[in-house]
């Protein structure tokens, strides 16, 4: 269903999109008729169950056991928790984890290259969840503190479960839950096996690609053993390997990530439209918003993922118990991207037209035209594991100490050489427009995903002869450590009577993340140098049938080049390499630590003849942050035409700021049993979210392009901007949860839930004044950053979830079954613009009010469905999984950066089995059967600001198992 809304206050429906959610609406009546019926299986149930069951012999597999096992782990846990688990290496119902995940109750994912990346967990985004892997915290290269789940392959995970509410014994960071990764257990299975298992797939976009089958691979290889070792107890192990190999093609049209609120009172001839002010808005003067550049972008990419998992648990006593486990994971792709950039879309604007909400959807313009030839590699290795020593000190008292180390570093580095139009050609020829700026129109058509541009059609985009001047050379790299090492010690001490046992523990913690950002900057103007590289790195468009999908695109080709080859024309090297002193005033280098303690009751009672059970506790968090940030120098030059620039002069001073604090965190669960199928559960507690490690940084960014000039000193430090707040301190939250839920039988769940929560504090851009050194002098220069805010909000929502197994009907329907779930989540927290929203002033306590409706929670989706339906009759199973989520606010990392909205989407996937014998399947799947595209939009929702199309993925594999 997707929900695409034109404006702030209209909202319309595609027809697929209602095609979807009626599927999956008709399902709930079905499912609700069907389970009195389905009740009856507890006393008769099937034949071939029955027998099974008489014979000692489980029959019950594939998706109905992970179905089954599910459910039974919801009825058990204490906690309102919602999981997908398997016995099975690999029989998890997804490519990948964060796939998996989205077919969870409450769970939704934002897609990133067609794959489940960030995960968000009733409606919430990644900042308010927490993600643990075995029981512990994990890394990533992205900057925030979720998963990367793309990194582990969901063939070596046997777990998910997302607990939706806190008990002490938790770690904290789940103000929307928290999510915990599952690996196999070796004694616990308690059978060998070796199983293997191979997938081709095929992209059909990448196929459209010149030199490009569309094909590639993914093979995984698992060994399970346990072994007797007599006087010294009993040892199990367990590995894993992967080895993925495939394609992600992309297209896609994006705008900046600055948008200009421009005065649209003021005429703009040769020049940058005029900023208005909020005081000009408030007394009415109209505006509209602006990128400074739009691009068209074709991406030719492939994708090269290992992963090994591996676990050894030894009981060298039945009071003993040791596990250790080791997670590794080396990502490496490469991507080559062809942009076709208008880099000024602000310049020589005219005859535009725009919405209340200053929404382009007509524009005249002029600008420079670039193609930019990139080659992007990113290479990202995780490291992962810990050692956990649990001992039966007596009878009723155990001790575990856990030790974790978790690590992800990434680096990135980009190749990109722009060519830009002139007035003459290669040749010197002088064009038909004899000027370096071409004009165009801009356009937004009612029902178009992509923004109509027109480029004058004397300058033709497909003639490489055009790209003649101002070539320039970036080298950039951009390294991203993340590193956490933790330790803990639990202890649990068995009771009699009311309460059932004691918990509490210790946690210690470091995390560090560092970060740089490298550029190494060529400009050249020689015609001659510049026309012998574009003769020889020049390369065809490289695909048919570009941007085909997206409706209002007039742009299905243009003059594309090799970077490597520009570089090694241009400088005689394929790669420059980085700078010798990579310092920067961008850098963050932070440290967190962290210092937690709880205790924990569990107990187990009646009130009158009502069982009732659950937990109650005290969490305490200390957390101390420490950031250390660059301040530059900076010199003013002089341009010939009057204007001036800012120039880093390299001389730094270092910046250390400090913050800590600390938070209790109490939290009840009650479970009553209203009858032995029937629970009613409440929950209450207070959770935290900490603020993401890279928007703790204490460095600033300067915006020094060659291209940004100001007429005065005050204009220029205007592009002075804070990469992080290292005195943010947690968002805390107050939560309330309460669940009914109906079981059946093993194969059926009937649950909902409601749920409170009430922010204390948000966030707020304010303006600090900092002291810089400019052209020699002390410059006092306002800067904006992230601060919490006082604000007190809301968010409440329900969930319902609905799982059934046809086993009750006739031969052969009695294979069908289906998961439907609902959340609902609606709240009044506010995100405001670090531009154009509401800004307070720190030392006067005065909020200058925005002029553009401020976002909601990062992440907040209103609707998400998720609807399963399958069939499993002997050797045969096949699956469909529809999942839908409504527009959401999508932050970038780092903060400090303009409001960027995700439209509603909506994707289909298909996967299909078949056993030919015990031993050996055959595996089918499709991904984004219905080539569905992520549309974002900024800074205001209806303005479009970037499209991306994906293509759907087709899989065709096999699995032995031994």
């Amino acid at each position: 269903m997707r929900l695409r809304q034109q404006s702030q206050d209209h909202i319309t429906f595609t027809g697929r999109g209602v095609r979807g959610l009626l599927l999956a609406t008709a399902a709930v009546p079905a499912l609700l008729l069907s389970v009195p019926a389905a009740a009856q299986t507890e006393t008769a149930p099937p034949a071939e169950e029955q027998a099974a069951e008489d014979d000692n012999v489980v029959v019950v597999t594939g998706i109905r056991s992970t179905v089954r096992s599910s459910i039974a782990r919801k009825q058990e846990e204490t906690a309102i928790v919602d999981a997908l688990s398997s016995e099975e290496i690999g029989d998890l119902p997804a490519l990948s984890v964060g796939e998996a995940i989205q077919t969870i109750t409450g769970a939704t994912t934002h897609r990133e290259k067609g794959g489940a990346s960030e995960i968000a967990i009733r409606g919430l985004g990644p900042f308010l969840s927490n993600s643990t892997f075995n029981g512990r915290d994990a890394t990533n290269g992205s900057g925030d503190r979720s998963v990367n789940f793309n990194q582990f392959p969901s063939e070596l995970v046997n777990g998910i479960a997302i607990y939706k509410t806190q008990q002490a014994n938790l770690i904290e960071g789940g103000v929307a839950g928290t999510i915990e990764i599952e690996t196999l257990r070796p004694l616990d299975y308690g059978r060998r096996r070796i199983q293997g298992e191979v997938k081709f797939n095929y992209s059909p976009y990448q196929d459209n690609i010149r030199g490009e089958d569309g094909l590639g691979w993914r093979g995984t290889l698992s060994y399970v053993d346990q072994f007797n070792l007599g006087a010294a107890g009993e040892l199990g192990i367990s590995l894993g390997i992967q080895r993925n190999q495939t394609a992600n093609p992309e297209q896609t049209l994006a705008g900046s990530s600055t948008w200009t609120a421009c005065d649209a009172t003021v005429v703009v001839t040769n020049n940058n439209c005029r900023e208005v002010t909020r005081a000009e808005v408030a007394a009415g003067r109209p505006y509209y918003f602006a990128p400074n550049s739009f691009a068209t972008r074709q991406i030719v990419e492939d994708d090269r993922r290992d992963a090994l998992f591996g676990a050894i648990q030894w009981q060298p006593s039945p009071g003993v118990e040791i596990n250790l486990d080791l997670q590794y994971s080396d990502r490496v792709f490469n991507e080559q991207r062809n942009d076709l950039n208008l880099s000024e879309m602000r310049r020589s604007l005219r005859n535009v037209t725009f919405t209340p909400y200053g929404t382009i959807t007509r524009a005249e313009g002029q600008s420079t035209i670039e193609t930019n030839s990139t080659l992007q590699t990113r290479a990202e290795e995780y490291l992962g594991g810990g050692l956990d020593v649990a001992v039966d000190v007596t009878e009723r008292l155990k001790v575990a100490v856990d030790l974790s180390y978790s690590r992800t570093h990434r680096v990135e580095t980009d190749r990109t050489v722009r060519l830009r139009s002139d007035a003459m050609d290669i040749n010197g020829v002088r064009t038909a427009i004899n000027n370096q700026r071409i004009p165009y129109v801009y356009e937004v058509l009612p029902g178009n995903f992509a923004p109509t541009i027109t480029i004058d059609p004397r300058y033709d985009v497909t003639n490489a002869d055009l790209f003649s001047a101002a070539a320039r050379l970036r080298r950039d790299e951009d390294s991203r450590l993340h590193e956490i090492v933790a330790g803990r010690i639990d202890a649990t001490y068995d009771m009699d009577g009311f309460f059932d046992r004691i918990d509490a523990g210790v946690r210690l913690a470091r995390m560090t993340y560092n970060d740089y950002s490298d550029r190494v900057e060529t400009n050249l103007t020689n015609r001659t140098q510049i026309r012998d590289a574009n003769l020889a790195c020049r390369r065809p468009f490289p695909e048919e049938d570009f941007l085909s999908s997206a409706r209002g695109n007039a742009i299905t080709g243009y003059a594309t080049f090799d970077p490597v080859c520009l570089f090694q024309s241009f400088l005689g090297t394929a790669d420059p390499g980085r700078n010798d002193d990579v310092r920067s005033v961008a850098n963050r280098d932070v440290e967190e630590q962290t210092v937690a303690g709880y205790v924990m009751a569990t107990y187990n009672s009646q009130i009158g003849s009502l069982p009732v059970r659950g937990n109650f506790g005290l969490r305490v968090v200390n957390t101390q942050v420490t950031s250390v940030g660059l301040r530059s120098g900076l010199d003013v030059v002089n341009n010939p035409d009057g204007t001036i620039r800012l120039v880093q002069t390299g001389d730094f001073e270092e910046v250390v700021i400090e913050s800590e604090n600390t938070r209790f965190l109490p939290s009840i669960n009650a479970i009553f049993e209203l009858r032995p199928d029937v629970l009613f559960r409440l929950a209450g507690y207070r959770a935290m979210s900490r603020p993401n490690p890279s928007a703790l940084g204490a460095g600033r960014e300067i915006d020094l392009d060659v291209s940004d000039t100001a007429d005065s000193i005050e204009e220029a430090i205007a592009n002075i901007t804070a990469n992080g707040s290292p005195r943010l301190e947690p968002l805390m939250s107050w939560n309330a949860d309460a669940s009914l839920e109906w079981y059946p039988n093993r194969d059926t769940m009937v649950a909902g839930a409601l749920y409170y929560k009430n922010f204390t504090g948000g966030f707020i851009p304010v303006v600090i004044d900092e002291q810089f050194t400019i052209d020699g002098q002390q410059v006092t220069v306002p800067v904006v950053q992230t601060a919490n805010s006082d604000e007190q909000s809301s968010l409440w929502g329900f969930e319902l979830t609905l799982a059934h197994t046809f086993s009750w009907l006739p031969a052969p329907l009695d294979g069908l079954g289906a998961k439907l779930s609902y959340n609902y989540a609606s709240s009044n927290f506010e995100t405001q613009d670090v531009r154009y929203g509401d800004v307070l002033n720190p030392v006067t306590g005065v909020v200058t009010p925005g002029f553009i409706e401020p976002a909601n929670v990062f992440g907040l989706s209103e609707h998400v469905v998720s609807a399963q339906a399958f069939y499993e009759k002997g050797p045969f199973s096949i699956q469909a999984v529809y999942n839908y989520r409504s527009n959401y606010y999508q932050d970038f990392v780092g903060g400090n950066t303009q409001l960027r909205y995700v439209r509603d989407n909506e994707t289909v996937d298909l996967r299909a089995s078949f056993d030919i014998n015990r031993n050996i399947s055959l595996r089918a799947e499709a991904v984004n059967l219905f080539d569905e595209p992520k549309v974002t939009d900024m800074p205001v929702q209806g303005s479009i600001r970037q499209y991306h199309y994906y293509g759907p993925r087709y899989f065709l594999g096999v699995r032995f198992r031994i």
